[in-house]
């Protein structure tokens, strides 16, 4: 994956005064529709737009809806039947509220991580993504209330959205995460929502492949989730997987965005959320994690992708990545700027176009 191109760490304080703004609203609108919000600005600040912020955050604040109210308190004994029901989403936000006033952030998160891993794909993987983008500030500039509160709020989100996939039949294996990914099997009907059609999955092919012995039988990644995928038990080899994976996905989405411009996104923006969280996390959950992670992208992938890919432009020459970014800023659309985030972080020409096609292909919203 490609550094080259992010910022320095905000010193502004833009972040931080954003984070304020938004954590009085709830992280959905209109029923279950997400609050992009935090992951946006998020990816602005990082990669220089920061005097841009409060301006974006004017134009959006009439997708903002205020925060549930609460409905019974989340409580160490009785997380299990909290978990997944979208009632109690300030419930949970505030049981993590606690959870992080009281001990480190990275304690929790490692607690729970493996816990929500099986509902990566809830909420049509936002929850995971929020996660993914407020790891990477508190990784890259440290933690203060603004970005622990944020972490609070996504992992309240994915648990209240909590929701693993139906069970699924392991497919022929594929040797790369190109081939996996061109190998999934569309969902029959591609007519209702997102939890419409992932309910019609089936199967995924078996990636990354590993052989099968008597003496090394399957492990689960999840309780329901693709048991038939053997993990790269190495944490080092899992990471690599998962950047395959995530490169793999954002090279793609220029050949078969035009299916669904918005919610194929996700299938690069949610694996990459689980790569930004791998270096806050203990290295025995790497390997789950790039399990989920293919999961979440397969999913998606499955339930929107076009039959037939489509011809794209190349990235003109000499464009930057700063250019790219400067643009998608413009262009304003959430999905676009978090898009091209993740394809800045692959880096090189395939993805830049990838990023274009994002911005020729969403409307803007500036």
């Amino acid at each position: 994956m490609d550094d080259t191109t992010h910022n320095s760490p905000d010193t502004s304080g833009t972040l931080d005064e954003a984070l304020e703004r938004l954590h009085s609203f709830g992280p959905e609108r209109d029923g279950w529709l997400s609050n992009h919000a935090p992951m946006a600005v998020e990816a602005l600040v990082r990669h220089g737009q920061a005097p841009g912020v409060h301006r974006w955050l004017d134009h959006y604040r009439a997708k903002l809806e205020d925060m549930p109210a609460r409905f019974t308190e989340v409580t160490p004994d009785n997380w299990r039947e909290a978990l997944g029901d979208p009632r109690r989403i300030a419930d949970w936000t505030a049981y993590f509220e606690r959870e992080t006033a009281g001990r480190p952030w990275r304690e929790v998160l490692a607690e729970w991580w493996p816990r929500l891993l099986p509902g990566v794909a809830a909420g049509a993987t936002h929850p995971v993504i929020r996660v993914g983008h407020c790891v990477r500030t508190l990784l890259a500039s440290g933690e203060n209330a603004p970005r622990v509160a944020e972490l609070a709020h996504g992992l309240g989100y994915w648990a209240a959205r909590h929701q693993p996939l139906p069970p699924l039949a392991p497919l022929a294996p594929a040797a790369g995460a190109a081939a996996a990914l061109d190998a999934v099997d569309r969902v029959p009907d591609q007519s209702g929502g997102i939890r419409e059609r992932l309910g019609q999955l089936t199967g995924f092919p078996v990636w990354p492949p590993r052989p099968v012995t008597d003496s090394d039988p399957a492990r689960p990644v999840t309780d329901a989730g693709p048991a038939r995928t053997r993990p790269a038990t190495d944490p080092d080899l899992a990471r690599a997987r998962l950047e395959e994976l995530v490169r793999a996905a954002t090279h793609r989405y220029a050949a078969y965005a035009h299916g669904s411009p918005v919610m194929l996104v996700h299938a690069a923006t949610a694996p990459n959320a689980v790569l930004r969280t791998l270096p806050a996390l203990p290295r025995e959950l790497w390997a789950p994690s790039l399990d989920a992670a293919w999961a979440a992208s397969a999913a998606v992938t499955a339930a929107y992708a076009p039959a037939r890919p489509a011809d794209y432009p190349a990235a003109p020459e000499g464009l930057t990545p700063e250019e790219v970014f400067a643009r998608a800023a413009a262009h304003g659309d959430d999905h676009t700027i978090k898009f091209t985030d993740t394809a800045l972080d692959v880096g090189g020409p395939a993805a830049l176009a990838a990023a274009l096609r994002s911005i020729e292909l969403n409307p803007p919203v500036l």
